[in-house]
């Protein structure tokens, strides 16, 4: 085999580079977006049809009956206050694996990276990566390792939930959340194994970032937070972020009224973790997580499809604007500081 052949695969990409995702990864998320967005537009072309309306006129009339002012007395001290927990957590991580941080010190970067984060969620912890690196000296692997962590027990987090409320609610709920009981139980048994499996023997020798020697899955620099975590940690993160989800499905009870569609607080406990996981994952699952309010609430496809869009939009668009008020401190404390503080 010649050199040639041995460092470039069948499409023509060096080994060490990014490989070209597959056509059909490419489309698949678009895809899934115009189903999505389809579903939305026949349900919605269909309910406009029955009051004898244009499309656009139907949510024109939808939108102008929600009294904005009582909806923004909601969702405003809501999303300060989800500020303040997903802070803590990540405060509650960073100090714990990487270095010792005050809680007003993590606001700023916690804040600013919401603004990134309209984009991409992982680019936004990318960028508190960076803020770490350069103010407190932390290696960018270990702070990889840290967030991982956090995206890793946020999954568990609103897995634990979303098997409450299915328990709560299983028979209101579409057929297809009797998968949740069998999802979570197999998580639980794969987290269990995951902890033994990086708990179990001594720390890891220094890497030696010269050497060519393979390193141990467990002993990588990226798993630096999942060797030194055991059960509380995991635990004590589920808890910190429990107060957002229980303060969701009050406000989110309430502002629904507001769209004209009752719901329970035991309905909203059984849907919202859900529908949260969608919203968090990267990509078309986002169009998803706002297509499942319509499907929740059959009959009111105007009101669910104007509220799941209003309400996620407006949760990410406000955090943005919280980082903001946060962002020229904490560009100032990321450029003008090159030196890592002790």
């Amino acid at each position: 085999m010649s050199e040639t052949e041995a460092t470039t695969g069948t499409d023509g990409a060096t080994n060490g580079g990014p490989r070209k995702p597959a056509l059909w990864q490419q489309l698949l998320p678009w895809a899934i977006t115009l189903v999505c967005f389809g579903y939305l537009y026949t349900r919605l072309s269909g309910a406009a049809a029955r009051d004898g309306l244009g499309l656009v006129e139907y949510l024109g009339g939808i939108f102008g009956r929600v009294d904005w002012i009582k909806w923004l007395a909601l969702m405003v001290p809501y999303s300060a206050f989800f500020f303040l927990i997903d802070s803590a957590v990540v405060w509650r991580v960073v100090s714990w694996f990487n270095t010792p941080i005050s809680y007003t010190g993590i606001l700023p970067i916690r804040g600013s990276s919401y603004i990134l984060s309209i984009l991409n969620e992982q680019v936004g912890k990318g960028a508190m990566g960076l803020y770490l690196f350069r103010r407190y000296g932390v290696p960018g692997w270990e702070v990889g390792s840290s967030m991982i962590f956090i995206m890793f027990c946020e999954f568990f987090y609103l897995l634990f939930w979303a098997t409450i409320g299915w328990s709560l609610r299983r028979e209101d709920l579409p057929e297809v959340f009797g998968l949740i009981p069998v999802i979570a139980g197999g998580a639980a048994i794969f987290l269990v194994g995951w902890i033994f499996f990086f708990r179990r023997g001594a720390a890891p020798a220094p890497v030696d970032p010269e050497s060519d020697a393979p390193v141990p899955f467990r002993d990588r620099p990226l798993f630096k937070s999942f060797r030194e975590a055991g059960p509380l940690h995991y635990l004590t993160i589920v808890v910190l972020r429990s107060p957002a989800l229980l303060a969701a499905v009050v406000i989110y009870t309430y502002a629904i009224d507001l769209f004209g569609v009752e719901a329970t607080m035991g309905q909203m406990l059984g849907y919202l973790p859900v529908i949260f996981f969608g919203a968090a994952t990267p990509g078309p699952m986002r169009t998803v997580a706002i297509t499942l309010w319509v499907v929740l609430f059959p009959g009111n496809e105007g009101e669910m499809a104007a509220f799941g869009f209003v309400q996620h939009n407006f949760f990410i668009f406000f955090n943005a604007a919280i980082g903001l008020l946060f962002l020229r401190r904490a560009n100032r404390e990321l450029f003008d500081e090159a030196q890592p503080t002790g």
